[in-house]
């Protein structure tokens, strides 16, 4: 079995334009000294690429803008029992500090530079991606069960509402297409519907938490009621942007409140608005659940035990 120290890998930290990317830059430094840095480069794609390109290392670590790591992370073992392991790109789950969900949107992970070479690319002239989430259905892109960092969305009203809006987006989508009304309402995935209202209701104790909220229940209104809207752009920074300079300044209490009647009786989703105090315990609550295992440990192993596959 070849085994890799995670230490002997290079680290790529892969910033864009988050508000605290200096400060986790530098925090990051601190903690992993030979830490390599990406910054600004337009597209998921091209940014991946770019990583790839500054490794010196076939396989490396990748940490993305908003995501602080545990340092006990890079004093890991990578096991690789065959080619097909050593072929894989891992993903780590990461605490959301907004809402307290885990899983691995903005988790450290783990790429090869010839995964990354060899994608297709989807980018258009604008930098816009296709769908994001076609990552995840690669046969060699896998979830893993355990939690090694916390992503912070949350710095800026805008970053915080984009973080929401696109994961109001992605969790209704049926594996990157957008399903008809009556199929997000007998099909949408269990764990999916259950991240998203609870990117919708909870967040509330953290500073731009309403912002977060606003943004995934407009991300869902927008995809599942506003037919005229090119789901697509998700994946455009810019085009987000101007989606949100159009709430800019305004209440986003009262939006969201404006939102939920529609996101209630048309898609029959749970709308709650949790204060301060049932956010905390909620996030509270949830972290007991997250319990790691071995670093190689799948979450699709995780589910087959627990449901006797």
């Amino acid at each position: 079995m070849k085994r890799i120290d995670i230490a002997d890998l290079d680290c790529i930290y892969l910033s864009y334009d988050e508000p605290q990317k200096e400060k986790f830059w530098v925090e990051i430094k601190n903690m992993i000294p030979w830490a390599k840095r990406v910054d600004g480069v337009k597209g998921s794609d091209a940014a991946h690429k770019a990583a790839a390109a500054a490794s010196e290392t076939e396989r490396f670590i990748l940490i993305d803008g908003d995501n602080m790591p545990e340092d006990d992370f890079f004093d890991l073992t990578l096991e690789f029992p065959d080619e097909e392991w050593e072929q894989a790109v891992f993903r780590w789950k990461a605490i959301n500090y907004i809402n307290g969900l885990c899983y691995g949107n903005g988790g450290i992970s783990s790429w090869t530079k010839t995964f990354v070479n060899n994608m297709k690319t989807h980018e258009n002239t604008d930098g816009r991606t296709e769908t994001e989430v076609e990552f995840c259905f690669d046969p060699l892109y896998w979830a893993m069960h355990n939690t090694y960092s916390t992503t912070f969305p949350n710095q800026t009203p805008f970053q915080a509402w984009r973080a929401g809006f696109r994961e109001g987006v992605k969790m209704c989508l049926d594996r990157g297409a957008k399903p008809t009304i009556v199929k997000f309402k007998q099909q949408v995935h269990q764990r999916n519907l259950d991240h998203l209202t609870i990117w919708q209701n909870v967040g509330r104790d953290v500073e731009n938490g309403i912002w977060a909220m606003l943004g995934a229940r407009m991300g869902t209104y927008m995809l599942m009621i506003t037919p005229e809207w090119d789901y697509r752009n998700v994946q455009s920074f810019d085009a987000l942007e101007k989606i949100f300079s159009t709430i800019d300044g305004h209440d986003p209490e009262q939006i969201a409140a404006r939102i939920s009647g529609d996101l209630i009786s048309q898609l029959n989703l749970p709308i709650v608005m949790l204060d301060e105090a049932a956010s905390m315990f909620f996030k509270d609550h949830q972290r007991k659940k997250y319990v790691n295992h071995a670093v190689m440990t799948r979450e699709i192993d995780v589910i087959r035990r627990q449901e006797g596959w």
